[in-house]
């Protein structure tokens, strides 16, 4: 359960790291790359994707390719939704985004829909809905930026789907996650670079520690399937609801995030909705 709790801080640290970046004066474009430049390595220390078994099937090379183009892009848009919308919407917009690759097994895969995966389905779409629902009465800019959490959740998905694809693939998870963060690292100098956006050692620094979350994400989660082989919906429920509570604490208490009662009621219902999908 430690690589559990450690995967769900890593998430929500790195949505504070973006909270507090225009704060801090942190360029969150160079940041991201040197975010990438730093998993790029821990994949190598920690993961050595070259002792790898060259796969039997040919490289995906299209999703890792839309792979390393969508990672920084959606990158910018969570640290822009973050901001505009704060951590509790951005966050569980993130984790409703498995709705996504869900539908897709449904369409594209031929899986079977069971009423507890249609139920948690439509429960977290309502759920997105009402956490993004801003009233008549507030400023058009507030509203405004209910689009955000809608990306991120449009975003994460496609991004879900292209990485099942990868697996699919035969490609070895090390192997994979190295070649997708070389192009998304290339990716993000280019964005950096259209944007003249210097590097500076407050950026850079914050990258360097934004990689390590992103990063530490990844490992604790693949560590804690790892450690419970035999409760993959524990640790898939584990963590989505982890996120959505240690989230929505962090955003209300430490931020002091409003949310109206629409806007609680889609927590709660973000809540029960991953608990039936991991349930189905």
């Amino acid at each position: 359960m430690l690589n559990l709790f450690g995967a769900v801080a890593c998430s929500v640290l790195v949505s504070v790291l973006l909270k507090l970046a225009p704060r801090w004066r942190i360029a969150i474009d160079v940041a991201i790359a040197c975010n990438y430049a730093c998993a790029m390595v821990a994949t190598a220390l920690l993961l050595q994707p070259w002792r790898s078994a060259p796969p039997t099937a040919q490289w995906p090379w299209p999703s890792l390719l839309a792979l390393g183009l969508l990672l920084p892009t959606i990158f910018l848009v969570l640290a822009r939704s973050v901001r505009e919308a704060g951590i509790v919407r951005s966050d569980v917009a993130q984790r409703l985004s498995l709705l996504l690759p869900l539908l897709a097994a449904f369409v594209l895969f031929g899986e079977r829909a069971s009423a507890t995966k249609l139920a948690g389905g439509a429960l977290g779409l309502l759920a997105l809905l009402a956490l993004v629902w801003r009233g008549r009465a507030q400023p058009a800019p507030v509203r405004a930026g209910a689009a955000w959490p809608l990306l991120v959740f449009a975003g994460f998905g496609v991004i879900d789907i292209l990485f099942k694809r990868v697996a699919a693939s035969g490609l070895a998870l090390g192997l994979a996650l190295q070649v997708v963060f070389v192009l998304a690292l290339v990716v993000a100098v280019l964005i950096s670079a259209a944007r003249r956006s210097a590097p500076d050692w407050r950026s850079c620094g914050a990258g360097l520690v934004l990689g390590l979350f992103n990063f530490g994400n990844i490992l604790f989660y693949l560590r804690a399937h790892r450690a419970l082989p035999d409760a993959p919906a524990l640790v898939f429920a584990g963590m989505n609801l982890g996120v959505v509570v240690l989230g929505a604490l962090t955003g209300l208490v430490l931020f002091g995030e409003r949310l109206g009662r629409i806007n609680l009621a889609g927590l709660g219902l973000a809540l029960v909705a991953i608990t039936l999908l991991a349930r189905g």
